[in-house]
């Protein structure tokens, strides 16, 4: 096995794990100055630091809005830019950042304008359902655009949060 990891080693793996960026020299500065025997009172601290900064929200955010499909255009041929999109994903950050439940995180981008119509971060978390390609041309029948759009929504849910498709459950009703 590997020799265990001396302090400025757990120092920079605890910061690239949380944050995805490494330490500032200030802060290495200030973990060198202290004797040894308190760095690890030191390291506690700075996680719980790191835990509660933005960036925490900004790098574990990434990921979801990865699994979510985020992105500022709708894609496909006619990829028009979405000018409201950082909504959502400044929702998902915070989110992140604050440490929400994630039974809370799932409910608000479900049905959250359901939920409370009157907060507007219940109806931004909806977002989720907006994610997804979307393209209607003048070639295309809008009902049969539509529901093309609502068969990714289901599937997106689907996959985000059950882990498994849905696009099958258009045709069939057994497991």
């Amino acid at each position: 096995p590997n020799p265990l990891a001396d302090g400025s080693t757990l120092l920079r793996r605890i910061h690239l794990t949380i944050t995805g960026l490494p330490p500032t020299p200030k802060i290495l500065q200030q973990f060198h100055h202290l004797p040894t025997e308190k760095h690890q009172a030191w390291l506690d601290k700075e996680i719980v630091r790191l835990l509660n900064s933005k960036q925490y929200g900004e790098h574990w955010g990434r990921y979801w809005l990865d699994i979510a499909r985020w992105a500022e255009s709708n894609g496909h041929q006619h990829n028009r830019y979405r000018p409201d999109a950082w909504r959502y994903r400044d929702y998902v950050i915070d989110s992140f950042a604050s440490n929400k439940p994630y039974d809370q995180f799932v409910r608000e981008q479900i049905a959250g304008d359901e939920i409370a119509p009157d907060q507007p971060d219940h109806v931004i978390a909806t977002g989720f359902l907006r994610m997804g390609p979307w393209e209607h041309t003048s070639m295309t029948v809008a009902a049969v655009t539509r529901q093309q759009y609502l068969d990714d929504v289901v599937n997106a849910v689907g996959v985000s949060f059950l882990g498994t498709e849905l696009r099958c459950a258009k045709c069939h009703d057994h497991k």
